[in-house]
Order: C-alpha cells, then structure tokens, then sequence
C-alpha cells in the first residue's frame, strides 16, 4: 500500500540462499561476508535481516543495513528502521486501528476505488481480551457479597455460614445446598480408588456455586459462562465490528473472546518462530499494543510493546523506526535451588537489571545457565522486561526451544526446517559452547544458584522482599513515613483488629490481613511449573485441613483453556476450588482493577479500624489502590504463595516458625510441609503439559465458542455504519480527501488552544480511565440518552472519535496556564470565557479559527496512547511550539499531520514574552525539507524562528499529504 518506485531488482538479491532442494529462499546475511556479523547479539542479527529483506530504497536505505552492521559504532547513534513480521492487537488498542480503515474504505469507494484493496500490508492478528470483567466469582456480582475461599460446616473457623433469606428467583434455575463442604472430609475419606478422587473432592465437584441474582446454585462451569455472557452484551457492538473485520479484510486474523489472553494466545498459538511467505523464510518478529508482547523473546522470537499509532502505521506499511541500542548480555551460571520457583528467578533477575540501569537497552542472555530455563521460564523471565525498562529481554533459539515446539503444533517437518534455517543464518545458539557468544555493549552476571523465594512490594514491583523476611518487613512499613514503602501506623494503633459478620460468622481483621488473593491472567499463567506447583500445594493443604476465610476475594483467571485444561488433567483444580481459587473467566481482570467488589463488611472493617488491608496476586502490576480503593498493599507473588497467604490469611507470618493452620487433629501444618518438590512438579508438568493441550487450543481457536459464533455481522465489503452507536463511529480522517497532495498550507492568524508548561505527559493528553460526569465526553453521551451507568471507560469507547475528542486534553491534572490551576478547562480568547478544551476548540472550528499549542519541554513524554495525536488533529490544533518533544510522540505528531515546531535553543515562551494571546501566523514554503527553520509570527508584531522536526524525506512526505493515514488512502486513489 506505500508509494514505491518501479520495480527493480533487489539491492541484496545476491544473498538469496535456499533450503529444501531450492523450494525455498532465504536472504543470507553471512554471504555479505563481512566478518562483523559473526560478532553481532543475535536481536541485533534479526534487525539486520529484516533491514536487508525490506530494503527498498524509500523506507529502508542500503545505509541502513551498513549501520546495523557497524552496530558497535553506531550503537545508540544511528536510527534504523525494522519491519516485523507481524502486529499484534489487543482489542482495547486495536479497534480504532480497525475503524480508521473501515473508514478509509468509504473514502476511496467515493473516488470509485475497488474497496477491498483496502487491507492490511503487514499481516495482523487482533485478540479480543480486554473487556472481561469479574461479574461472577463464587457467589458473587458487583455489590453482593463474595464468601471468598472453601468453607463448610466444620471449618475450624466456626460454624458454616448461613444462606441469606431472597425473593423467589423468577428464572428457572431451582435451589440447592450450600457450597463447600467439611473442610476436615478429606481427612475422613476413605482411600481414593485409582483413577478416582477422594469422596470430599467428588462432594467439592458437584456442589453447586450460587447465583449471584438469586443465590440459587450455578454450576462453576456456568460461573465462567455467565461472565462470558456479560461481556458479550456489554460489548455487542464492539464484537459485531470485529467480526465484520474478520471477515472483510485480508492479513487479519480476529481471535474470538474468551479464548485466552493477548500475550498468552500470541505465545502458545500464533508464535511461528520463522514466517514463511511468498516462498521466503524469515525469522518470525512483532510488535503489539500490549505491554506483555516481550514475553515472544523468550522464545527466539523479536518483539516488544508499541503504541496504538505506531501499530496502525506498521499495519499500513511503515517500518518501526528506532535508535539501535545497547545490547547487554546477561550471563546466567550456576543452578537452580529446587525450591526457587521461575518468578523467583524472574524477580532476581528483575532486581539485578533494574540496579544496572538498562534503560531503553536490548537484554540477550547467555551462558550456561540459560540452558537450565525451560521455554516457559524465559517467557515468564521475558514478560518482565517493561518492569526495568528494558526494551526486550531475548533468548535466542537453541535445544531447548525445539524441544518445547515439539510438544505443540510443530510437525517434525517443520522443526528441521526452523533448525536448518536458524544455524543457516547463525541464529541458533549452543549456550555450553562459548566460542559462539557474541560481542555485547555490556555484561552482567547472575549466579542461579543465589536466588531465594521473594515477593514484591508494598507498592511498587521492584521493592522485593525475602519471604523469610516478610513479616519484619512488613512491619517496618507500618512504621516508615507514607511513601514508596511505608504507610506510617502510629505504634498505638498497629495491633488494631476490627471484628465484624461475615455469612453470620464473626472474623477480625487486623493490619496485614489478606482481602484478595488472585490467581490472574499475567506474568505467570504461560508458565506450568508454577501453576502446577500452586495446584499440588493446594492438593495437600486441603488434605490437610487446611481452608480460606470465606471473606477473602479470590480468583483463579488462567491466560487461556490451556492452563485450565492441565490443571484440570494433572487432577488439582478440584483442590483449587475447594480453596476458593475457582475459574471465573480468560482475560484480563483483577489485573487491571476489574475484581467485583469486597464485601460491605469488609470494606467497613477496614475503614474503621484505618486498616492496611493487602492484596496478593501473581501479576506484574500491583500499584497502590490498583486492585482496590480501600487496599493499600499488594504484593506480588508467585501463584503458590498466593496460595499460601490466603490460607494464611495475613502476610504478617513468618513461614518458617509460624503454621499455616491446624489440622483435625491438632497438629500445626508449616508451609514446609505441604510445599510439593521440583522433582514432583516436573513429573507432574512431563505428565500434562503435552502436545494433546496445544492441539485443543488450536482446535478451540479454530471452532471459536457459542458467543463469538452467534455474533451477528453485516457481510459487505463497506461497514455499514450505525449512526445511533455510541462505540463504533467512522472518524473525519478522511474527509475531502483528493488524489492530488495539495499544496503546503500556512497557518494564519491561529490562536492558542493551550498554553502548557514542562512535562506534560500522554496522559495530560490522551483520554483514558473512566469518563467523569461533568465531562465534555459525558455531557456527549447524555445527549444520546444514556445514564452515568452506561458510560464504561473510554478505553472501550475509543472506537468513537466524538467521545475520544472529547476526552483529548480531559485530564483533571493538565496544568494550563491560561487557567492558572489544574482542570480539563482553557480561555476561549476571543470571549473570555473559560470552557471546556473540547467546548473552547468546537467554537474555534466553527469560526474557521486554527489553533496551535504552545508547551515547554519534554511536550509529549510518557507511555504511547492511540488517540495521543488523534485527539489534538480532531481538535483542529496544526501545530505544536515546544521546547522539546518526546521523539516518538513526535513522530506521532507528524504521522497525523501535525507540525512539532521547537523553540531554538535558550528560547521559549517565557524568554520570547508570549502571553499565549496572541494569533500566531506560521508561513510554509512550497518545498519543505527535513529540520526546516521557519519565522512565526504574532499579531503583537514579535517573530520568532522554530525549527519543524521533520527528521527524514519521509517524515516531509507524511505531512504533506496530511499525515500516514492520508497518505495511504491517497496512493490508493
């Protein structure tokens, strides 16, 4: 879809190489003959074969492939561009990138354009996962209470809870007992038979949940099913929209909800290790829009997380363009203590990185300890990487990787094929052999064998705390002033326990007491070892004894069926459930703040007592109040120990001194001893994880499930708009698109819309979170007849241009210095009048008045958002005069039209004596080049000269022709 020049004969056609007898091609790198490639990391050894198979002369330059092979010397110095082989989207990101060219369709079929050739250039795989949220779990659903873990008549706790008086319920579900039985049955039961469960857990599989309605039993089958049903009809439209694009566009494959979670489903089904196209093999690469994308690196395969824009430029064509960075290798040796679970591994290694300050870097690791990690432990090792900003934590492809592909869908065909290929082009990797270790920017070693069990916070994920240790530090966080660890408790008030009524029993909860414990869709459901290990440790604790205070939220929400499935075949998801750890849904949700809420009595316990109330979770993110407003600690943990704290029941416990709990017969059970062996849980991961469960995964990616197949969705090349839809909206990107790029238009006569200071970040700008009611995007959806109650986030209404424009510059944070204080607000200068920013840039636009933005430096910093530059160009800002910009929120600018202008340096608003009020005039030559210095001048008769950051021809390009989306709809004309 990109303009390109007449076809020629490839630069690099001479180091087409093949494989197969000549069936297949390959760009052989090594044939350059250049003894510096041999020296290369292998990440940087996949950019520069992307680099020489896309080198095209526009995009990709011959210089570009002589940078990347003079890396050493060009390391953070030379700007490269990468194309790789696939995008990944999560639906929350990928919708409006499915909706701008749904929109782009329309355009072109106006011009008499064949629509349909309208798709994706770089194929693109859209998970829907993000819109799952915890209706259901146990018996619960929003406000009504949820019991939390196993509990029963004869718990040691106290007497059973009792069933709470309803209405009659008006379906046809009919009653039922109560759920959970005699904690202390498994004691009783007589020898299982072979091949059959103990009679509690027989008991424990067919009695019933309850209905959160009505309190009536539901299955726990119907549990999962019941919030699959809620997400279908909070997302209908959302759902029919990706079902059309499905169907309508080539190069995009849409993966149904409830299959699994973005990073894991791109890990166990969609990971190809090598691509092989038009006859071409490749290494396989990603970039996707969702923070976990890193997981791929830990096996052999390049990718990392990107914003919603640069994901939509690399679907229509564009090449990710980066600074080649510092490569540093990590060296791993000694070995694994059998008791140091993979996130004990993952946090040290976390720690080890995060103090070496690797910022922006590539981490390769190597040495001979790698090859004690299974595919699963780097996956899990590599997820991490965004927790010391690193860009990706990669392990190249060696044994190990092929034994793990030989267990899912590989044929044995393909195998050798993926072999021959990667050693073709020294991509394959002996890690016992260093004569093959490549030449890193920097070293780091990391003894295994050092690694202890740790979990990590209060607060923030790279506070790590021994477990050993817990208890004390915990306490010192009670004491040390409110900060990044402390919560500063007064010592008169740190032994304070609140009693209250839960189900009709009496429990207290004191500082420390654990409220939620989750089992979640994050870091370490890709990984078997340690769910396993979570399954057998709650196996013997319940025949042990042991139980769950019925009032502690907790959850088990796998990454995909896969984990359900062997914990299901290994046998311990019956003990799970007798825990209180049942399945209640595929998708993110604890995770990102969607857990149902705690018990009222809870809830008030903790706010009498000024409890510090914790969270524990086997997650990657766990900030302050992210679970929950009313619990301040969370830690992360490996899922066993989540396990282990909930039966706990606090993190206040030393593990190694105090019990976890008593059995029938009195005596204490230590963590010790119910903790399964690694030896044990090897035998049980060889058992079940097997080909069989990646061969029911594809099978149920293939087939989809009832909702997804039920989904109705119009079958038109064109989507037809719903005009009435407050979720999918064509957006205006489009309109009076011609097929002659029109000439360079200056500004005249603009008007600040915002006049903004040092540091304004993403998140000043683009709309995020929950929509307030006192919003411009509010007041929107109001018109249309909707409550507060139907609004949901704008992450899910970022298919609407009109709510996310109204959301642009919504933070009640943004500092304006028209205002004067914080708030979504700004000066229409020509009345006076403070308004909304949306409201104030309306009346401009009505006027036919342009705007700019004025800001300080660093204008544009922070994590990428899709509508970052969106927001402002629907707003009708043209330019943007800083001080300095964030570079890829420059190139974001740029990509949609509008001008990053820069103050030349020691200059900026201050220094020039703007007061913002001015109409500023921007005079543009007919022939722009990159880093242009153009005059700005005021209505105050003051000029001023800016530098326009247009780094390359192409940056010029895209703004002429009004921005990438533009330019693609206009190549097509």
């Amino acid at each position: 879809m990109a303009l390109t020049s007449p076809v020629k004969e490839h630069p690099y056609s001479h180091l087409i190489d093949t494989l197969k007898d000549g069936k297949i091609k390959f760009f052989n790198p090594q044939k350059l003959n250049d003894p510096r490639y041999d020296k290369l990391p292998l990440s940087i050894r996949v950019l520069l074969e992307a680099t020489v198979r896309n080198c095209d002369g526009f995009y990709t330059k011959e210089e570009d492939v002589q940078n990347l092979l003079d890396w050493q010397q060009q390391q953070s110095k030379a700007e490269v561009p990468f194309s790789p082989a696939r995008v990944l989207l999560q639906d929350f990101t990928g919708i409006p990138a499915m909706v701008d060219l749904a929109a782009m369709r329309d355009a072109v079929a106006k011009h008499g354009v064949d629509p349909s050739l309208v798709n994706p250039k770089c194929p693109t795989d859209l998970i829907v996962d993000h819109s799952l949220q915890i209706d259901y779990s146990k018996c619960a659903i929003q406000n009504a209470p949820n019991p939390g873990g196993g509990d029963g008549p004869n718990q040691s706790q106290g007497p059973s809870r009792s069933t709470p008086s309803r209405p009659p319920s008006r379906g046809g579900s009919h009653c039922g007992g109560q759920r959970g039985t005699c904690s202390k049955a498994a004691c009783n039961d007589p020898p299982a038979s072979p091949g059959r469960p103990p009679a509690s857990v027989q008991q424990i599989e067919n009695t019933p949940l309850l209905c959160p309605f009505h309190l009536k039993p539901v299955s726990e089958t119907e549990t999962a099913l019941k919030n699959q049903e809620m997400e279908l009809i909070r997302n209908k439209e959302r759902l029919q929209f990706f079902k059309w694009c499905s169907k309508a566009f080539k190069n995009v494959n849409v993966v149904p909800p409830d299959v699994g979670a973005v990073h894991q489903v791109n890990l166990e089904y969609l990971s190809r290790v090598v691509q092989v196209r038009d006859g071409f093999i490749y290494p396989d690469s990603v970039v996707g829009t969702d923070s976990h994308t890193t997981m791929i690196n830990g096996l052999g395969i390049l990718g990392w997380g990107v914003g919603g824009i640069e994901s939509e430029a690399v679907m229509l064509g564009q090449p990710v363009s980066l600074t080649l960075p510092q490569v540093v290798g990590c060296k791993l040796v000694g070995s694994i203590n059998p008791l140091t679970t993979s996130i004990d591994v993952v946090l040290g290694i976390t720690k080890h990185l995060r103090q070496a300050g690797i910022a922006g870097k590539f981490v390769e690791f190597f040495g001979p300890g790698v090859s004690q990690l299974s595919a699963p432990d780097r996956t899990t090792i590599a997820n991490m990487c965004p927790e010391y900003n690193a860009t990706v934590s990669f392990f190249p492809v060696d044994q190990v990787t092929l034994k793990h592909f030989k267990k899912t869908n590989f044929t044995q065909e393909k195998l050798e094929l993926l072999e021959s290929y990667m050693k073709a082009v020294k991509l394959f990797r002996c890690f016992e052999d260093p004569s093959e270790d490549p030449q890193y920017s920097e070293v780091i070693e990391i003894n295994l064998s050092s690694m202890v069990p740790y979990v990590s916070g209060p607060k923030r994920p790279q506070d790590r705390v021994a477990v050993c240790s817990m208890k004390e530090d915990f306490q010192s966080c009670l004491d040390e002033k409110v900060g990044f660890k402390g919560f500063h408790i007064s010592k008169e008030k740190q032994d304070t326990r609140i009693p209250f009524l839960h189900g009709g029993q009496e429990y207290q909860l004191a500082h420390g007491s654990v409220v939620i414990a989750a089992v979640i869709s994050c870091t370490n459901n890709c990984n078997p070892s340690v769910m396993l290990t979570a399954g057998l440790l709650a196996k013997k604790a319940v025949e042990a004894g042991l139980v769950v205070k019925p009032y502690i939220r907790t959850s088990l929400a796998p990454g995909s069926g896969m984990v359900t499935h062997y914990l299901s075949t290994s046998g311990v998801l019956p003990y799970f459930n007798q825990l209180g750890f049942e399945v209640i849904g595929y998708g993110c949700a604890t995770c990102v703040g969607n857990t149902a809420p705690l018990p009222e009595a809870v809830v008030d316990a903790i706010k009498q007592g000024d409890l510090v109330a914790c969270g524990v979770l086997s997650g990657n993110r766990h900030f302050e109040g992210r679970l929950c407003d009313c619990v301040r600690a969370n830690y992360l943990a490996s899922p066993p120990l989540v396990v282990a704290y909930a039966i706990a029941g606090t993190v206040g416990i030393d593990f190694e001194k105090e019990p976890l709990g008593v059995t029938s017969e009195g005596k204490d059970v230590y963590l010790r001893d119910i903790w399964p062996s690694r030896e044990e849980v090897q035998q049980t991961e060889e058992d079940t994880v097997i080909s069989s469960i990646f061969k029911d995964l594809r099978g149920r990616m293939e087939k989809g499930n009832t909702f997804w197949n039920n989904v109705d969705c119009p079958d038109s090349v064109l989507f037809p708009w719903d005009h009435k839809s407050t979720y999918i909206r064509s957006p205006c990107f489009f309109s009076k698109l011609s097929k002659e790029v029109p000439p360079p238009q200056s500004i005249e006569s603009a008007h600040a819309l915002l006049f903004l200071g040092d540091k304004v970040t993403t998140d000043h700008i683009s709309p995020a979170g929950s929509i307030a009611r006192v919003s411009a995007a509010a007041k929107y959806l109001l018109s249309k007849r909707l409550t507060p109650r139907e609004f949901n986030s704008y992450g899910a209404r970022r298919g609407n241009d009109a709510v996310m424009t109204r959301g642009t510059f919504a933070s009640i944070k943004l500092q304006n210095r028209f205002i004067g204080k914080s708030g979504p607000k700004t000066l229409h200068i020509p009345s006076g009048q403070t308004l909304d920013v949306f409201e104030a840039a309306d009346r401009y636009q009505r006027d036919g008045i342009p705007l700019i933005i004025l800001a300080g430096k660093d204008y544009g910093s922070g994590n990428s958002r899709d509508w970052v530059a969106k927001g402002p160009y629907l707003l009708g800002v043209r330019a943007v005069i800083a001080e300095s910009f964030e570079k890829l929120h420059k190139n974001q600018l740029v990509g949609m039209g509008i001008m990053p202008l820069e103050f030349l340096p020691s200059q900026n608003a201050d220094s020039l004596e703007l007061s913002g009020k001015e109409r500023f005039t921007i005079t543009l030559p007919e022939s722009l080049s990159p880093r242009q210095q153009l005059t700005v001048k005021t209505s105050q008769g003051k000029s001023f000269v800016v530098t326009a950051l247009f780094d390359t021809e192409m940056d010029v390009i895209f703004f002429q022709h009004g921005g990438l989306l533009r330019y693609v709809g206009r190549t097509l004309l």
